[in-house]
């Protein structure tokens, strides 16, 4: 699968807008693709969303996407792999589809020297665990089907301001705590942690299908 890095700092909007119409005139032949990104700030509620999640926004745009999901943050210092994949020529289905993601991201994390993360239940995404026993949201998850074509995908936090998530709960959860690479301890360019996770997402993509198709 082809990665492509999109300009940057980009409006959602406008990648949103390209997504769909990407995956509203592709045809069977039309090829995957990642699509990696650093948003503008800004506030993105997910189908599901509720407003009383917005805590306060103080000036961030606010979206209302067709992506699953609640409420989460985009802004500098956060990669975003946009996904556009044909899941029904590829044989996946979409539970199976949004683990693959998260295990890629986990393991895109372990190559990053980023121990122990995981999944949270109930709650997509992915998870840092902390030294208080609580867990952290390093990794924002949210897809959208549309004819057997998946667009959307993941956000992982590389070294951003986490202050705009305390204006919201994040993904629905009341007090959930976020964190990036560099609290982490991790520090290393939005590009490179960009190619990690489009990377492993590609492999992953690619490797299921085998098992599916083989």
């Amino acid at each position: 699968m082809e990665t492509v890095w999109l300009p940057r700092p980009a409006p959602y909007g406008e990648v949103w807008r390209a997504m769909r119409d990407m995956t509203e005139t592709r045809d069977a032949d039309t090829p995957d693709v990642i699509w990696l990104v650093e948003h503008q700030p800004v506030y993105t509620q997910g189908q599901a969303g509720k407003p009383e999640h917005i805590l306060h926004s103080d000036g961030i745009p606010v979206v209302h996407s067709d992506r699953g999901g609640q409420v989460t943050y985009h802004g500098p210092g956060q990669v975003v792999a946009y996904c556009l994949v044909d899941l029904r020529r590829r044989g996946l289905f979409v539970k199976e589809y949004v683990a693959l993601l998260e295990d890629a991201a986990i393991a895109a994390l372990a190559g990053l020297g980023v121990g122990g993360a995981c999944r949270k239940p109930g709650a997509p995404g992915v998870y840092v665990p902390m030294p208080e026993g609580d867990l952290a949201k390093i990794a924002a998850l949210g897809v959208k089907i549309r004819n057997g074509r998946a667009y959307h995908g993941l956000a992982l936090n590389v070294d951003m301001d986490l202050t705009p998530f305390s204006g919201i709960n994040a993904c629905g959860y009341a007090g959930l705590r976020t964190i990036d690479l560099a609290a982490c301890g991790v520090r290393v360019s939005l590009d490179f942690a960009g190619q990690a996770l489009a990377g492993h997402l590609a492999r992953a993509i690619e490797a299921a299908t085998r098992s599916r198709q083989g």
